[in-house]
């Protein structure tokens, strides 16, 4: 962290602890995309991986309540 920052007095800097991706938001989306949609797989090249990875992206986007259920997990919000 640093000083220079200007942070409005109406958000509050929480810093995540270093290797510890479970309390941020969008390493659990990529961990659900990880275990439904992206893994086990064998990727054939650069581009097949780009096209599996927005094929998965787009499945996530067409469930909104899923990417609402996964941000609103009980210790992702600390109460």
């Amino acid at each position: 962290m640093t000083g220079k920052l200007e942070v409005p007095e109406n958000i509050s800097i929480i810093p995540l602890p270093p290797k510890c991706p479970e309390p941020n938001p969008v390493e659990n989306i990529w961990q659900f995309m990880r275990d439904n949609w992206l893994s086990n797989r064998i990727f054939i090249s650069h581009d097949n991986i780009i096209d599996l990875c927005c094929e998965a992206w787009n499945k996530l986007v067409d469930q909104p309540w899923r990417i609402m259920t996964i941000g609103r997990r009980k210790w992702a919000r600390g109460s």
